[in-house]
């Protein structure tokens, strides 16, 4: 079956779902909790049909999401003599939406299984087998024949399996994954194997697309976009992989994303791959909550006129930093001017797909309500999304401050930094360097926020400084609550209720990265019937939205005072948290629109002078 997709302006993209020999007839979710409107959209036909890496597209892919093979076996078993049953990927096991529903064991491992018809290969031509992420140990075979292995449960990994296709028609892959979940140092967010108060269901294998890409043996491999605000300019370097010395790069900018061409022609410049490639645009418009324009970019690989490879991209001019008010007071600024950042504390979790939304549609609907009910921000919370999350904050206009999954021990606020083992600190350190490399070309995000809270904070003020050299381009937060070491471009801290605000400083800009926490549970709108927690919890509405208002009250003079930025907690109900703004199956919006919007007028015209 073809599949035809538009997702960014004069990019055609062709699916080819290669059919599994599953009958998809077998498969159904299993027994649910709680489901959202979009768990019914769900089937092994019909999931995840979007291309899942907006930046760096080309036109033609093999999405392999649908029914795979499973097996649940303990760790030192070799390949499974049985499969137990059907699992839909890209959804975690552990999750309703899979079929299978069932907790992974640090003692066990989980195995996948899936067949596809081999793809008719051009001369010179490779295939790249693309994971969008897998928690949290991957190895792979193709044909039985292993192709790599992959630690992270955040970043898109992949292998070029050319050599490993056989000559039959028939292809196979299997995956092994193990998890330790809470039982290891690796990063891992807010997953426990036994979930309980602000700790959720773990998340075990592949929860985001899996997908094959044809590709030029010479070929772009990454890009690397940075917005110049100043010159009204992109500055873009490219690198390539395989033999692409006698290249050249092609940067073209053709126009606003899906609205008009920028002229009649493209505004172009060449350069050497690896080298920054700067494009002027004139009268560029910036990018910002309230005008969120982005442009559509084209990058060729060629030698004289031959076109080698051909990717396709976009962009969004946007700066972030801070300068002193008329007062002397540290406020935040976008592209010069000052913005109050007021958002919402983002967990990023469905009660049928766990870490994985239900639908597209689903993912940015989140999005969608944050700026419906009143806010320009989220805090991405020690999770890192799929790309497709970050090009909808691109497109709709929504700030996020992307927090590094926690790992490792956890610290007291009195506490010094812990010491960790040299493999825990590797592993820190690739993850979050792979979540920033991943996540840098998305204007969307303005802060990188490395440690939550002492969740497996170690050498604070070296990571902090780390995170400044491989991302000069926006603003640091360290850490977010609790254990400050008075280092960062943010002084951040927690309080709730709340709201408080830290004392102000020379050098730093005063945020309060989470308060609120006000709790409404709702009958027929809930994970469990019992442990429904909210920092505080009411029993009415009218009860829920007297004390928001009073918070709302009591942050107005703090703004004044020199809080630059406020993040209530939280989107949604999660499990057996019940302080969202929303209901966990997404039914229920707790507060009014309207209210809210005039709520937080006052707010910002605080915050923007």
């Amino acid at each position: 079956m073809l599949h035809v997709s538009h997702f960014i302006a004069r990019t055609v993209v062709v699916v080819l779902t290669i059919p599994l020999f599953i009958t998809a007839a077998v498969w159904q979710p299993a027994e649910p909790r709680l489901t959202t409107r979009w768990t019914g959209d769900v089937s092994p036909d019909n999931v995840w049909l979007e291309y899942p890496r907006p930046q760096m597209a080309r036109d033609e892919w093999t999405n392999l999401n649908g029914l795979w093979q499973y097996a649940i076996v303990p760790r030192e078993t070799e390949r499974p003599a049985e499969w137990q049953g059907d699992i839909l990927v890209p959804f975690a096991v552990e999750s309703v939406l899979s079929g299978v529903a069932k907790p992974v064991m640090r003692e066990e491992r989980l195995w996948y299984r899936r067949t596809f018809t081999r793809p008719a290969l051009a001369e010179g031509q490779r295939w790249l087998l693309h994971f969008g992420a897998v928690d949290w140990e991957a190895t792979v075979w193709v044909n039985d024949r292993l192709v790599g292995e992959h630690r992270g449960g955040y970043d898109p990994f992949s292998f070029d399996i050319t050599d490993q296709l056989s000559e039959e028609i028939e292809q196979e892959i299997v995956v092994a994954v193990w998890d330790p979940t809470d039982t290891s140092y690796q990063p891992r967010g807010k997953q426990v194997l036994k979930p309980t108060g602000i700790w959720y269901t773990a998340v075990t294998g592949i929860w985001q697309t899996v997908w094959l890409e044809p590709v030029p043996a010479a070929r772009v491999a990454s890009l690397n976009v940075v917005p110049d605000v100043a010159e009204r300019a992109v500055r873009v370097t490219v690198e390539t992989a395989g033999d692409a010395e006698d290249a050249e790069v092609v940067v073209r900018v053709l126009g606003l994303h899906k609205r008009e061409r920028i002229g009649p022609e493209p505004i172009e410049q060449a350069g050497r791959p690896g080298n920054e490639i700067v494009v002027s645009i004139p009268n560029a418009k910036l990018w910002s909550p309230d005008e969120p324009a982005l442009y559509d970019l084209e990058v060729v690989l060629r030698v004289g006129p031959k076109e080698l490879d051909k990717v396709t991209s976009y962009t969004g001019l946007r700066e972030i930093s801070f300068a002193k008010d008329l007062q002397g007071v540290n406020r935040l600024r976008l592209n010069g001017e000052p913005i109050f950042m007021f958002g919402l504390l983002d967990q990023g979790w469905w009660p049928d797909g766990l870490y994985t939304a239900p639908t597209d549609e689903a993912l940015q609907y989140d999005i969608m309500m944050t700026k419906t009910l009143g806010f320009n921000m989220v805090r991405k919370h020690v999770k890192v999304e799929p790309a497709r999350f970050y090009y909808h904050c691109d497109r709709l206009g929504v700030l996020v401050w992307q927090d590094m999954p926690n790992g490792d021990r956890h610290i007291r606020r009195e506490d010094d930094d812990i010491e960790r083992s040299p493999e825990s600190e590797e592993t820190f350190r690739r993850e979050y360097e792979a979540l920033i490399r991943n996540l840098r070309n998305h204007p969307s995000i303005v802060v990188w926020v490395p440690f939550n809270e002492g969740w497996g904070q170690f050498k604070t003020d070296e990571i902090l400084a780390w995170t400044k050299e491989l991302d000069s381009t926006r603003l640091v937060g360290g850490p977010s609550g609790w254990a400050d070491r008075g280092e960062g471009d943010l002084h951040d801290i927690h309080a709730y209720p709340g709201p408080e605000m830290p004392p102000l400083s020379e050098n730093r800009v005063a945020v309060l990265g989470e308060f609120g926490g006000l709790g409404l549970p709702l009958e027929g709108h809930l994970w469990g019937s019992d442990r429904n927690w909210g920092y505080r919890t009411y029993r009415t509405k009218e009860e829920l939205h007297h004390h928001y208002a009073e918070l709302i009250r009591r942050l107005n003079p703090l703004v004044e005072r020199g809080l630059a930025a406020a993040i209530y907690t939280q989107t949604t109900d999660v499990e057996g948290e019940v302080n969202g703004l929303m209901t966990y199956d997404r039914e229920v919006v707790k507060f009014d629109p309207a209210a809210l919007g005039q709520m937080h007028a006052a707010v910002y015209a605080a915050g923007e002078r």
